[in-house]
């Protein structure tokens, strides 16, 4: 058996490196990197649209093509969200919490180099585990039921609390909402419409792709145009290319770190319905709670914080594989699309995939690792020039980057409500940042909601009561427990008691910032009213975590109010005794953790200011919708550039021109041509019916 594995791998890779299929795979890791860099398109989507081109293809040659462009389109997230503190997808979402904060001291070649190395590393991790155990992990997938996946997923939302910072209230009422969020649509259960507004569009869910933008790309956004700054200033500086071997040096010095996290992103990736947005946070919180020092520096620009994530990001590929190549099970997206290539080509997932096309089964090993060598590779060579552009004019990146992040919201379902979600999420996250209430937190809840209450109903359905004596559970429910309940007990002790504690509490105090947690607290409420007249048993998860979003709201309003300033200072660590502690000249008396999100660098500006320019960026962001709804997106897109950059930073025609005929041209032939995007009707389009014959879009 062993010799007949080894001489499959062989042979395999014999396939693989025929330069015919060399240069389809090469053009795959070409696509896949063009794709992770823009927000919200991902691999996802081009493998939906490759997957028609492989008709005539071998089987080895159309997995390398496919695989090719999706294992490494992940290694090209983070450049987004380093540079720009903008996660291209859900996936590079915690890789923001420290890539941008590096990147606004100058360290944005560090950054990436981390990030490129440890994403090839946990890549060929990934790929060296598939090889070496899809033939030992029948049993083990067979093992694992509905019951252990509701412990996993309960495990995963256990990690809220450490997403949460020094903020553990604010974080699990956020948590919880987000739980709530994913809960809207049509049960699966009963058939029951919860909280869909009477919208057509709500049916079937929030989507990801508009949530994630808005929570994470628009509020970056907005504070750069509010700053009225390039990313970084004073960046010609920068030596990207000594950055970038200290950031390899790093992954090499953290090797222990980058093998644990690419296991975890192996292992989580071979599980179904915990897909690579959810990966990375909980990597990122187990490498919170195992490094040393990492409560103290993770979210302000700690590199280990980097290489976690994006080791099990990529890494994840290889484990999705497996459960997907054995047993017919794709573990995401992706995977169900994969499996179309195997129908396609005659190939059945199972027995045969490991005995008569082992061979193909290895050559998917082989092009998953060589695609992450050319992905990492081709990001290293072009690293220096992704790094000039936090140089640029907030005025030259805006517009840009927003025609993007407005066509990848509108991948969540294609219709107009995902531009909608897109600019409600992106005020909610913008508020949320300007008020200190983690994100990742909600994130994590959407993301884990479903799954927790599909696989709860499940276990109960088939097993009864008798799912929580399982002894997986029961381990995976006790470290949940406990991680909930670690930042309590830590901040009791660190106080030297419930006394001490307590002590930090007096007269009630109203202040602005009490607006946002009772807005908060007051939409739960409403929501779990709405909720409370529903069919038992899709009202039954709904009301329970509604409840206890109550709870944790009020909790945290409460202790807004009631707790003394100078106390609340030094919880959020923004007291001068903090300060101090963090440039080494003191210690302080509680010990703290750090704010769990990337912070505002519009601090020295004043707060009238800041709230003005902000409502400013946000009307653009309406007119840009308003526009398109009238006239059609591809007339908007220059309209809005050649309106941005004049009204706002006063640009040269001569830029501006070029600038708004080289995106028009780039949205034209890329995703009205070549992607074939149906676009929203139109009010032009609806008037003159003709016109749609001769304009894209209308």
């Amino acid at each position: 058996m062993e010799m007949g594995m080894a001489s499959a791998a062989g042979h395999a890779l014999l396939i693989i490196l025929d330069p015919h299929r060399l240069v389809f795979l090469f053009g795959g890791v070409l696509m896949g990197l063009s794709l992770g860099i823009m927000p919200g398109i991902g691999g996802i989507a081009g493998t939906a649209m490759l997957l028609p081109f492989t008709f005539d293809m071998d089987p080895h040659t159309a997995f390398a093509l496919l695989l090719g462009l999706g294992a490494p389109s992940t290694t090209a997230d983070p450049i987004a969200a380093i540079l720009f503190g903008v996660p291209g997808h859900a996936a590079s979402a915690a890789t923001t919490l420290d890539g941008y904060p590096m990147t606004r001291r100058g360290e944005a070649g560090r950054a990436l180099g981390a990030s490129y190395m440890s994403a090839l590393m946990g890549g060929l991790f990934g790929a060296l585990l598939m090889g070496l155990t899809i033939p030992l992990l029948r049993p083990v997938m067979l093992f694992i039921g509905s019951p252990e996946l509701l412990g996993l997923s309960v495990f995963g939302l256990s990690m809220v609390a450490v997403l949460s910072g020094n903020t553990p209230l604010r974080g699990l009422t956020m948590a919880c909402f987000g739980v709530m969020l994913a809960m809207i649509g049509s049960d699966p259960q009963t058939g029951t419409l919860r909280w869909t507004l009477d919208s057509l569009y709500l049916w079937d869910g929030l989507p990801l792709v508009p949530l994630t933008l808005g929570l994470y790309a628009l509020p970056e956004l907005a504070d750069l145009a509010i700053s009225k700054k390039a990313v970084v200033e004073g960046a010609p500086k920068l030596n990207v290319k000594a950055g970038m071997l200290l950031g390899i040096k790093d992954c090499f010095t953290h090797w222990f770190l980058v093998l644990r996290c690419s296991w975890i992103g192996t292992a989580m990736g071979a599980i179904p319905g915990i897909g690579a947005s959810v990966i990375d946070w909980i990597s990122y919180g187990h490498a919170l709670r195992t490094e040393k020092g990492a409560q103290q520096t993770f979210g302000t620009g700690d590199v280990r914080g980097v290489i976690a994530a994006e080791s099990a990001t990529n890494a994840k590929e290889g484990g999705a594989l497996v459960p997907t190549v054995a047993f017919g099970v794709p573990t995401s997206a992706g995977m169900a699309i994969l499996l179309g290539a195997f129908l396609i080509h005659g190939l059945v997932p199972g027995p045969d995939m490991l005995t008569k096309n082992l061979d193909v089964t290895y050559s998917m090993v082989w092009s998953i690792a060589i695609a992450n060598i050319l992905g990492s590779g081709l990001c290293f060579l072009l690293s220096g020039q992704f790094a000039k552009l936090v140089t640029l004019r907030y005025t030259l990146i805006l517009p840009v980057a927003l025609n993007l992040i407005y066509i990848g919201a509108f991948q969540g379902t294609r219709q107009w409500g995902d531009l909608y979600s897109l600019l409600f999420f992106g005020t909610l996250g913008w508020v949320m940042k300007h008020f200190k209430f983690p994100r990742p937190p909600l994130i994590l809840g959407f993301i884990l909601g479903e799954t927790f209450e599909r696989y709860l109903f499940i276990s109960i359905e088939r097993y009864g009561v008798q799912w929580f004596e399982r002894p997986v559970v029961i381990v995976l429910f006790v470290m949940a427990l406990l991680g909930l309940l670690r930042p309590f007990l830590q901040d009791v002790r660190a106080h030297g008691g419930m006394g001490g504690m307590l002590s930090g509490f007096g007269a009630p105090r109203f202040r602005f910032s009490n607006l946002f947690p009772a807005g908060m607290l007051a939409l739960i409420a409403a929501m779990v009213i709405q909720g409370s007249s529903w069919n038992f048993d899709a009202k039954i998860v709904p009301m329970i975590v509604g409840v206890g979003a109550m709870l944790f709201g009020a909790a945290t309003l409460l202790n807004e109010i009631f707790r003394k300033p100078e106390d609340k200072d030094a919880k959020l660590g923004v007291g001068q005794e903090s300060k101090a502690a963090a440039m080494g000249k003191a210690k302080p008396k509680v010990q703290q953790k750090m704010h769990m999100d990337i912070g505002t660098t519009l601090t020295h500006l004043p707060g009238r200011l800041i709230a003005v320019r902000g409502i400013l960026f946000f009307l653009w962001l309406v007119g840009f919708i308003g526009s398109m709804a009238v006239i059609g997106l591809m007339p908007t897109v220059p309209l809005f550039i050649v309106a941005f950059m004049r009204l706002e930073g006063k640009e040269r025609w001569t830029i501006v021109v070029p600038m708004a005929i080289s995106m028009t041209f780039l949205i034209y032939w890329v995703f009205d041509q070549f992607l074939a995007i149906p676009w929203p009707p139109t009010l032009l389009g609806g008037w003159f019916p003709v016109l749609k014959d001769y304009l894209p879009s209308v």
